[in-house]
């Protein structure tokens, strides 16, 4: 694929020679993708961002003279444009941090074997298409909960008649950014669970529920096997298993072989129906493929409410845009919106106990 009639042209940022040359031998093979500078440092990225204005970065977090988060900081309140920061699984949880600064997703590096190269050249064509300073001004238009309340009032929005015992979330590539936008306007006391199947590289889900966990009021953490959920609480679907839950509200993992998402949104979504039906709430966010849009139409057809994230608020329109195309989505917003619907449930469920 290449970007406007020409290859994709990448900064690769590392400060290990090795991974600079690993990295720049996987990006050549694909004929669309062309490496157009290295740097062994942030600083050094900082300047060559600017200079060679490349059409994505692949950045390194940890590295001496300015370090990947400081790096992105800078490129971002400049000039934004696409940035994939990578890591290795010791430094997972600083690299969600990226994602606050600007980065689009985070990227496992330590092996680099060829079906991760391939995963590579899949993520840098689809994050190499957005543009950043679109997304960036949608992320962070102010919102107005006040008048979202009158339409909820007015009766523009479907209303709930009974309460939510639970909200499910399947999300994806720009995912992370979306989450931590709408966990950050909830209370520590909001008093309905939510259950997350958000697609992340094995052994990511902790340092997600880390960084996640810094964001919010929310208790944020990975879920365990046989945990009851309990209001204000957060359980992120972890990336190596299949997560049910049950009418009581407890959590069932198994570990996951079969499917080709890690972890499964569909699986989780339609746990979630068939256990708790119109009490339930499913939301799509950002992200590539169709994972989720099943599951979101079982929660719907069994009653309950279905939302998903905008097109101008997505990293990626994928999952959510197909499940707006084949009807299973009951009300489109952006992040903000979200959490604002979110408190207008919670402030219904107050006193109804989970």
């Amino acid at each position: 694929m290449e970007k406007k009639g020409r290859k994709i042209r990448i900064l690769v940022v590392d400060d290990s020679a090795f991974m600079r040359h690993r990295i720049g031998a996987i990006l050549a093979s694909d004929p669309g993708l062309m490496v157009i500078g290295e740097a062994q440092d942030g600083l050094e990225a900082v300047n060559k961002a600017f200079s060679l204005k490349p059409d994505l970065i692949t950045m390194d977090i940890a590295m001496p003279v300015l370090d990947g988060l400081e790096a992105i900081g800078k490129i971002m309140e400049k000039e934004p444009l696409p940035i994939l920061a990578l890591t290795s699984l010791s430094g997972v949880r600083t690299a969600f941090s990226a994602v606050s600064r600007g980065a689009l997703d985070v990227f496992e590096k330590s092996d680099m074997d060829l079906e991760d190269g391939a995963r590579l050249i899949r993520r840098i064509k689809m994050l190499a298409d957005v543009d950043v300073a679109v997304h960036q001004i949608a992320m962070r238009k102010p919102e107005k909960p006040g008048s979202e309340m009158e339409k909820l009032k007015r009766g523009e929005w479907k209303e709930k008649k009974g309460p939510v015992r639970i909200i499910a979330m399947a999300s994806s590539t720009g995912g992370p950014q979306a989450l931590s936008a709408i966990f950050s306007g909830l209370p520590a006391d909001f008093p309905i669970p939510i259950v997350v199947a958000q697609h992340v590289a094995l052994g990511f889900t902790e340092g997600m529920a880390q960084w996640l966990d810094s964001c919010t009021s929310l208790r944020v953490l990975p879920a365990a096997n046989g945990e009851i959920l309990k209001p204000g609480h957060v359980y992120l679907n972890p990336a190596e298993c299949r997560m049910r839950v049950s009418p009581e509200g407890s959590l069932r993992l198994q570990e996951e072989r079969e499917s080709r998402y890690h972890p499964c949104c569909d699986r989780l979504l339609e746990s979630v129906a068939e256990s708790f039906g119109a009490a339930a709430v499913g939301v799509i966010l950002s992200g590539m493929g169709d994972d989720g849009v099943a599951g979101l139409a079982c929660i719907q057809e069994e009653g309950g409410l279905t939302l998903a994230q905008s097109e101008e608020s997505s990293v990626i329109f994928g999952m959510n845009g197909l499940a707006i195309q084949r009807g299973v989505v009951q009300k489109v917003f952006s992040p903000g919106g979200i959490t604002a619907f979110l408190l207008h449930l919670a402030q219904k469920n107050r006193g109804k106990g989970w």
